[in-house]
């Protein structure tokens, strides 16, 4: 690795985005400093420039940060995933699970956040204190599967014919893992259960 890194920060928000690129590209051991908003153009970007550092929201968009650091990692192995997340958190074992290198809140003062990504960039791991979430949630047997299946992208009518149910009992289902995570569709039962180490 050289001494001065390459960082590709992937943030759907702009503002964020761009405040982050202005604070690391200043840093004197920073070469260039790229950004993306979406999963698709972070793998791009990875593909072609081959960042050292890659600082990634843990929700962009519709997407999570825990996919993204998978397909990065794919399109450019070399690469050292730093998750960071305003709202949401992650288990450290999930984290690490799809390659990451660390985890840290936007919580944080702006000089430690910057510490974390030059952490990484030279080799290290950085879970800040704390990251790990709250004891799993009090999800029967069935319910855990019917969440597995709809994070498979399983429709009500296939996670029936799976588990030999009828369509209306798996939409009870479904409603009460929606009243379990305090959430309202499947994409953010999903982004909970990700960031909460629920999903195998």
């Amino acid at each position: 690795m050289s001494e001065a890194l390459r960082i590709l920060v992937v943030d759907d928000h702009d503002v964020v985005q761009w405040g982050f690129r202005l604070l690391l590209s200043g840093q004197p051991w920073v070469d260039r400093c790229l950004g993306a908003r979406t999963g698709r153009a972070a793998v791009e970007l990875a593909r072609r420039h081959r960042p050292d550092v890659a600082l990634v929201d843990l929700f962009t968009g519709d997407e999570s940060g825990i996919d993204i650091c998978r397909q990065v990692r794919e399109a450019s192995p070399d690469t050292r995933v730093l998750l960071i997340s305003g709202a949401g958190q992650v288990s450290d074992q999930s984290a690490r699970r799809a390659g990451a290198a660390g985890f840290v809140s936007k919580d944080l003062d702006a000089a430690d956040v910057v510490k974390a990504v030059r952490m990484v960039g030279l080799g290290m791991t950085v879970f800040t204190p704390g990251s790990e979430p709250p004891a799993p949630l009090g999800l029967s047997g069935r319910e855990r599967e019917v969440l597995q299946l709809i994070a498979k992208g399983a429709t009500n009518r296939q996670i029936g014919d799976h588990l030999f149910l009828s369509t209306h009992t798996v939409k009870e289902y479904t409603s009460a893992l929606y009243r379990k995570l305090g959430v309202r569709n499947r994409a953010e039962a999903v982004q909970h259960a990700q960031r909460r180490g629920l999903l195998a």
